[in-house]
Protein backbone atom coordinates (compact mmCIF):
# COMPACT_ATOMS: atom_id res chain seq x y z
CA UNK A 1 0.00 0.00 0.00
CA UNK A 2 1.31 3.34 -0.76
CA UNK A 3 1.40 5.02 2.78
CA UNK A 4 0.82 8.41 0.81
CA UNK A 5 -2.35 8.07 -1.34
CA UNK A 6 -5.08 8.08 1.90
CA UNK A 7 -2.69 11.31 3.25
CA UNK A 8 -3.34 13.04 0.05
CA UNK A 9 -7.06 12.65 0.07
CA UNK A 10 -7.32 13.51 3.41
CA UNK A 11 -5.62 16.71 2.36
CA UNK A 12 -7.92 17.58 -0.47
CA UNK A 13 -10.49 16.93 1.89
CA UNK A 14 -9.11 19.46 4.67
CA UNK A 15 -9.01 21.81 1.73
CA UNK A 16 -12.31 22.05 1.01
CA UNK A 17 -13.24 22.72 4.34
CA UNK A 18 -10.35 25.98 4.67
CA UNK A 19 -12.28 26.82 1.42
CA UNK A 20 -15.80 27.18 3.01
CA UNK A 21 -14.02 28.66 6.05
CA UNK A 22 -12.03 31.27 4.26
CA UNK A 23 -13.04 31.97 0.85
CA UNK A 24 -10.56 32.62 -1.68
CA UNK A 25 -11.93 36.40 -1.86
CA UNK A 26 -10.79 37.25 1.17
CA UNK A 27 -7.36 34.83 1.33
CA UNK A 28 -6.17 37.00 -1.65
CA UNK A 29 -6.82 40.20 0.66
CA UNK A 30 -4.45 38.30 2.84
CA UNK A 31 -2.20 37.77 0.27
CA UNK A 32 -2.24 41.40 -1.40
CA UNK A 33 -1.81 42.25 3.13
CA UNK A 34 1.73 39.99 3.42
CA UNK A 35 3.15 41.58 -0.53
CA UNK A 36 2.65 45.17 0.83
CA UNK A 37 5.29 44.86 3.86
CA UNK A 38 8.95 45.56 4.14
CA UNK A 39 10.30 42.11 3.80
CA UNK A 40 7.31 40.03 2.05
CA UNK A 41 9.46 36.88 1.30
CA UNK A 42 13.10 36.04 3.16
CA UNK A 43 15.59 34.26 0.45
CA UNK A 44 14.83 30.48 0.79
CA UNK A 45 17.11 29.08 -2.14
CA UNK A 46 20.17 31.64 -1.56
CA UNK A 47 20.49 30.40 2.10
CA UNK A 48 20.95 26.87 0.32
CA UNK A 49 22.99 27.53 -2.32
CA UNK A 50 25.62 29.61 -0.61
CA UNK A 51 29.12 27.91 -0.04
CA UNK A 52 29.25 24.50 2.31
CA UNK A 53 26.21 22.55 3.15
CA UNK A 54 23.11 24.21 4.71
CA UNK A 55 21.02 22.82 6.92
CA UNK A 56 17.04 22.97 6.52
CA UNK A 57 16.08 21.96 10.14
CA UNK A 58 12.72 21.11 10.65
CA UNK A 59 9.54 21.10 13.49
CA UNK A 60 8.08 18.11 13.85
CA UNK A 61 5.77 17.03 16.61
CA UNK A 62 4.93 13.06 15.34
CA UNK A 63 5.21 11.40 11.99
CA UNK A 64 3.35 8.01 11.07
CA UNK A 65 7.01 6.06 11.16
CA UNK A 66 8.06 7.57 14.17
CA UNK A 67 4.93 8.39 16.21
CA UNK A 68 5.06 11.10 18.82
CA UNK A 69 8.39 12.86 18.53
CA UNK A 70 8.61 15.74 21.02
CA UNK A 71 5.78 17.62 22.50
CA UNK A 72 7.68 19.13 25.53
CA UNK A 73 8.62 21.82 23.87
CA UNK A 74 6.92 25.21 22.29
CA UNK A 75 7.47 25.54 18.86
CA UNK A 76 8.94 28.99 19.59
CA UNK A 77 11.81 27.34 21.62
CA UNK A 78 12.65 25.14 19.16
CA UNK A 79 13.01 27.43 16.11
CA UNK A 80 14.86 30.09 18.34
CA UNK A 81 17.51 26.89 19.23
CA UNK A 82 17.63 26.18 15.76
CA UNK A 83 18.10 29.61 14.82
CA UNK A 84 21.22 29.73 17.68
CA UNK A 85 22.35 26.88 16.52
CA UNK A 86 23.38 28.07 12.66
CA UNK A 87 20.53 26.18 10.65
CA UNK A 88 19.96 28.25 6.76
CA UNK A 89 16.54 27.88 7.14
CA UNK A 90 13.08 26.04 9.04
CA UNK A 91 10.90 23.77 7.65
CA UNK A 92 7.41 23.34 9.31
CA UNK A 93 4.81 20.53 8.99
CA UNK A 94 1.47 21.83 9.21
CA UNK A 95 -0.20 18.71 8.40
CA UNK A 96 -2.61 18.21 11.51
CA UNK A 97 -3.99 14.32 11.43
CA UNK A 98 -0.33 12.53 10.47
CA UNK A 99 2.18 14.67 11.76
CA UNK A 100 0.19 17.15 14.26
CA UNK A 101 0.78 20.83 12.43
CA UNK A 102 -1.26 23.32 11.92
CA UNK A 103 -1.17 26.96 9.85
CA UNK A 104 -0.69 28.57 13.03
CA UNK A 105 2.50 26.67 13.32
CA UNK A 106 3.25 28.81 10.03
CA UNK A 107 2.00 31.33 11.01
CA UNK A 108 4.15 31.57 14.56
CA UNK A 109 7.87 30.35 12.99
CA UNK A 110 7.21 33.57 10.75
CA UNK A 111 7.09 35.39 14.13
CA UNK A 112 9.55 33.22 15.90
CA UNK A 113 12.59 33.20 13.78
CA UNK A 114 14.16 35.70 10.77
CA UNK A 115 15.19 32.67 8.68
CA UNK A 116 14.04 31.52 5.74
CA UNK A 117 10.57 29.32 6.44
CA UNK A 118 9.60 26.39 4.58
CA UNK A 119 5.63 25.05 4.76
CA UNK A 120 6.17 21.34 4.58
CA UNK A 121 2.77 19.77 3.71
CA UNK A 122 0.45 17.74 0.74
CA UNK A 123 -0.28 20.82 -1.51
CA UNK A 124 -2.36 19.43 -4.18
CA UNK A 125 -4.11 22.69 -4.83
CA UNK A 126 -3.24 26.59 -5.72
CA UNK A 127 -5.34 27.45 -2.78
CA UNK A 128 -2.81 26.29 -0.74
CA UNK A 129 -0.15 28.00 -1.93
CA UNK A 130 -2.10 31.18 -1.72
CA UNK A 131 -2.69 30.31 1.93
CA UNK A 132 0.65 29.56 2.46
CA UNK A 133 1.80 32.67 1.30
CA UNK A 134 -0.56 34.94 3.49
CA UNK A 135 0.74 32.93 6.34
CA UNK A 136 4.57 33.40 6.48
CA UNK A 137 5.82 30.62 4.42
CA UNK A 138 9.13 31.58 2.04
CA UNK A 139 9.03 28.28 0.25
CA UNK A 140 6.18 25.29 -0.24
CA UNK A 141 6.91 21.99 -0.64
CA UNK A 142 5.69 19.87 -3.43
CA UNK A 143 5.94 16.28 -3.55
CA UNK A 144 5.93 14.76 -7.22
CA UNK A 145 4.22 11.51 -6.11
CA UNK A 146 1.83 13.35 -5.14
CA UNK A 147 0.88 15.31 -8.27
CA UNK A 148 0.34 15.21 -11.98
CA UNK A 149 2.65 16.76 -14.08
CA UNK A 150 0.04 19.45 -15.28
CA UNK A 151 -1.09 20.04 -11.40
CA UNK A 152 3.38 20.34 -10.66
CA UNK A 153 3.48 22.92 -13.22
CA UNK A 154 0.72 24.50 -12.04
CA UNK A 155 1.69 25.18 -8.61
CA UNK A 156 4.96 25.55 -9.05
CA UNK A 157 4.44 28.35 -10.89
CA UNK A 158 1.51 29.77 -8.49
CA UNK A 159 4.10 30.07 -6.00
CA UNK A 160 6.83 31.43 -8.34
CA UNK A 161 4.77 34.26 -9.13
CA UNK A 162 4.62 35.29 -5.05
CA UNK A 163 7.68 34.94 -5.13
CA UNK A 164 8.12 31.81 -3.29
CA UNK A 165 10.71 29.38 -3.30
CA UNK A 166 9.65 25.98 -4.07
CA UNK A 167 11.55 22.37 -3.05
CA UNK A 168 10.68 19.50 -5.79
CA UNK A 169 10.61 16.17 -3.77
CA UNK A 170 11.35 12.92 -5.15
CA UNK A 171 12.06 9.04 -4.32
CA UNK A 172 13.06 7.39 -7.78
CA UNK A 173 14.79 8.26 -10.70
CA UNK A 174 11.38 8.57 -12.84
CA UNK A 175 10.24 11.53 -10.33
CA UNK A 176 13.87 13.00 -10.54
CA UNK A 177 12.96 12.95 -14.23
CA UNK A 178 9.64 14.91 -13.84
CA UNK A 179 11.71 17.45 -11.51
CA UNK A 180 14.45 18.24 -14.36
CA UNK A 181 12.09 18.89 -16.59
CA UNK A 182 10.51 21.38 -14.94
CA UNK A 183 13.47 23.10 -14.07
CA UNK A 184 13.22 22.49 -10.80
CA UNK A 185 15.46 25.27 -8.97
CA UNK A 186 15.75 22.99 -5.35
CA UNK A 187 15.22 19.22 -5.98
CA UNK A 188 14.97 17.55 -2.44
CA UNK A 189 15.57 13.99 -2.78
CA UNK A 190 13.83 12.03 -0.09
CA UNK A 191 15.40 8.71 1.37
CA UNK A 192 11.82 7.16 3.07
CA UNK A 193 10.25 4.77 0.41
CA UNK A 194 6.38 5.77 0.30
CA UNK A 195 5.28 2.38 0.50
CA UNK A 196 7.44 0.63 3.18
CA UNK A 197 8.40 3.98 5.15
CA UNK A 198 11.88 2.71 5.28
CA UNK A 199 14.76 5.04 4.90
CA UNK A 200 17.48 3.84 2.44
CA UNK A 201 20.46 7.05 2.65
CA UNK A 202 22.24 5.39 -0.83
CA UNK A 203 19.16 6.82 -2.28
CA UNK A 204 21.09 10.79 -2.10
CA UNK A 205 24.13 8.96 -3.31
CA UNK A 206 22.30 7.00 -6.49
CA UNK A 207 20.01 10.19 -7.49
CA UNK A 208 22.72 12.92 -7.18
CA UNK A 209 24.70 12.16 -10.52
CA UNK A 210 21.52 12.59 -12.53
CA UNK A 211 21.35 15.81 -11.09
CA UNK A 212 24.96 16.59 -11.63
CA UNK A 213 24.97 16.43 -15.77
CA UNK A 214 26.41 19.62 -18.00
CA UNK A 215 22.34 19.43 -19.85
CA UNK A 216 20.91 20.70 -16.91
CA UNK A 217 20.84 23.48 -14.80
CA UNK A 218 22.41 23.86 -11.55
CA UNK A 219 19.65 23.12 -8.87
CA UNK A 220 20.09 22.84 -5.51
CA UNK A 221 19.73 19.11 -4.19
CA UNK A 222 18.40 18.71 -0.62
CA UNK A 223 18.71 15.54 0.96
CA UNK A 224 16.07 14.17 3.22
CA UNK A 225 15.27 11.75 5.70
CA UNK A 226 18.01 9.58 7.42
CA UNK A 227 20.65 11.84 8.39
CA UNK A 228 21.76 12.91 12.06
CA UNK A 229 25.58 12.71 12.27
CA UNK A 230 27.92 15.67 11.87
CA UNK A 231 30.53 12.77 9.44
CA UNK A 232 27.23 11.92 7.40
CA UNK A 233 26.86 15.76 6.76
CA UNK A 234 30.94 15.51 5.68
CA UNK A 235 29.82 13.00 3.30
CA UNK A 236 26.88 14.79 1.70
CA UNK A 237 29.23 18.04 1.44
CA UNK A 238 31.58 15.60 -0.11
CA UNK A 239 29.49 14.51 -3.02
CA UNK A 240 28.11 18.04 -3.66
CA UNK A 241 24.96 17.89 -1.95
CA UNK A 242 23.62 21.68 -0.87
CA UNK A 243 21.92 21.20 2.03
CA UNK A 244 19.88 18.34 4.27
CA UNK A 245 16.48 18.55 5.89
CA UNK A 246 16.52 16.88 9.38
CA UNK A 247 13.97 16.89 11.79
CA UNK A 248 13.39 14.21 13.90
CA UNK A 249 17.19 13.60 15.14
CA UNK A 250 17.21 17.27 16.07
CA UNK A 251 13.66 17.18 17.62
CA UNK A 252 14.17 14.06 19.96
CA UNK A 253 18.04 15.82 21.55
CA UNK A 254 18.17 16.76 25.01
CA UNK A 255 19.89 19.93 23.59
CA UNK A 256 18.42 21.32 20.59
CA UNK A 257 20.61 23.98 19.89
CA UNK A 258 23.54 21.58 20.69
CA UNK A 259 22.80 19.16 18.25
CA UNK A 260 21.65 21.58 15.58
CA UNK A 261 25.36 23.45 15.66
CA UNK A 262 26.58 20.05 15.96
CA UNK A 263 25.50 19.51 12.16
CA UNK A 264 26.41 23.13 11.47
CA UNK A 265 29.58 23.46 11.87
CA UNK A 266 32.20 22.82 8.95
Amino acid sequence: MNRLEPIVAAAREEVARRIQATPPSALEREVAARAETEEPVRPFHEALARPGLSVIAEHKRRSPSAGPIREDLALGEVLGAYERGGAAAVSILTEGPSFGGSLEDLRAARRAVGLPVLRKDFVVDPYQVHESFAAGADAILLIVAALSRATLASLHAAASELGMSVLVEVHDEPELEVALELGAAIIGINNRDLKTLQVDTRRTFELLPRIRIPAHPRSVVISESGFSRPEQMEELAAAGVDGVLIGEALMRSADVEAACRALTRR
